[in-house]
């Protein structure tokens, strides 16, 4: 029997829009592999140079609030700087939310989401760590 990578995540059939399964040991990782399987859906190519850092800082209350706040936040950056990220520094003081990303300018990207959705989004404890559902609406 094949086990499951401690993080992955994997694209789940979906009618009309977007469904990825995210897995990883800590919530931490659990969005980092959120925003990777992101940038992979969006299928995009990034420029070998000049390295982009950009930092940010997002209060919230709960985990799934975050989860969607954070992808929005990169959704943005890509629509209005034209910029994605391959590098996550992530941290969380209190109720306070930091990100320091480095990416690249966007040299091709082949699809589009419009939002991220709260669409049966519930961060579940596993065995193995903590693992979600994600819809995007395209």
């Amino acid at each position: 029997m094949v086990s499951k990578p401690r993080s992955g995540f994997r694209e789940i059939e979906h009618t009309a829009d977007w469904e990825l399964q995210v897995w990883a040991p800590d919530f931490l990782a659990l969005l980092e592999q959120a925003a990777r399987a992101m940038g992979i859906l969006l299928e995009i190519t990034l420029e070998s140079t000049p390295r982009l850092h950009r930092s940010f800082e997002l209060p919230f209350s709960d985990q799934e609030t975050l989860l969607v706040d954070f992808l929005s936040e990169l959704l943005f950056l890509g629509e209005d700087q034209g910029i994605a990220f391959d590098k996550f520094e992530l941290k969380m003081f209190g109720n306070s939310f930091y990100a320091s990303l480095e990416g690249a300018a966007i040299k091709d990207q082949a699809k589009e989401i419009k939002a991220v959705t709260y669409h049966c989004l519930k961060i579940r404890s596993t065995a193995q760590g903590l693992e979600t559902n994600l819809v995007f609406d395209v």
